[in-house]
């Protein structure tokens, strides 16, 4: 029999993050991650790319510490545009779709969340393939997650109560679309109207920038997103840090462009 999630209006929901790569977790989430686990809630992420014995590893451990997120969950593929990642291992976006998303489903078996967050389809201001492809897992393995004839190896079922994919509105990019084309990244964002949820992240801005300092290999260079944060004024970096975007996906759209204090249920 399936179980399904439960919350109320009193209890902050767990929330199980799904991305592409280590660094992702903290610059499109992390607020929320943090807002939850300080309500008490249970939270984590899997990661999808990289090793876990390289440099990267070690700086999503240090993140998920700063946001109160726990252990590293990585998948351990290589990501798309580096091969270094993970030596010998297929690329995320070859691995068979029905392996990557019996490997999310165990996770969220094994975490039982409430809520799960991932990349939206579009791949996140600079459609990166990887978070396409993420996206279409994540999608599926919380459908596979509550059919407990779907991969039956991953644990008893669960069924997440609420899906939401990370995001940013057309109107929310002001201070990241000349930071991003600067660099000659193509930036892709959604209609205001598609946003459902917008989370006011600032209590915990100095929490989600430690996050993303965390990744200290992404602050050096000139293209990376921390190493552009990292470079400006800090009133402009909270200002684009401050504020997290979603589009609730599943079990169904919650009415468009919500302010809510958190992620809901």
């Amino acid at each position: 029999m399936t179980t399904s999630a439960s919350t109320t209006a009193a209890r902050c929901p767990s929330l199980l993050g799904v991305f592409a790569h280590p660094d992702d977790e903290s610059l499109l989430a992390g607020g929320v991650l943090a807002q939850h686990a300080a309500g008490g809630a249970r939270t984590a992420v899997v990661t999808a790319t990289w090793a876990g014995n390289t440099t990267r590893a070690a700086e999503l451990d240090a993140a998920l510490t700063v946001l109160g997120a726990g252990e590293p969950r990585m998948l351990g593929h290589r990501d798309a545009r580096n091969e270094s990642s993970a030596p010998g291992r297929p690329r995320w976006c070859d691995v068979h779709l029905a392996e990557a998303v019996a490997q999310v489903v165990a996770h969220i078996r094994q975490f039982r969340p409430d809520v799960v967050v991932t990349h939206d389809a579009l791949g996140q201001l600079t459609g990166h393939p990887d978070h396409r492809r993420t996206h279409r897992v994540a999608l599926l393995a919380v459908e596979a997650a509550g059919v407990g004839r779907l991969h039956p190896e991953a644990g008893e079922p669960w069924q997440t109560g609420a899906l939401y994919a990370a995001t940013h509105p057309h109107s929310g990019t002001g201070d990241l679309g000349p930071l991003l084309s600067g660099v000659g990244k193509t930036v892709h964002s959604v209609p205001d109207e598609d946003v459902t949820a917008v989370v006011d992240v600032t209590p915990w801005v100095v929490q989600k920038w430690a996050a993303i300092s965390s990744h200290t290999s992404q602050l050096r260079g000139g293209r990376a997103l921390p190493a552009l944060l990292s470079r400006l004024d800090e009133a402009t970096r909270i200002r684009i840090l401050a504020t997290e975007y979603f589009t609730r996906i599943s079990p169904g759209a919650a009415p468009a462009h919500t302010v809510h204090r958190r992620l809901t249920v």
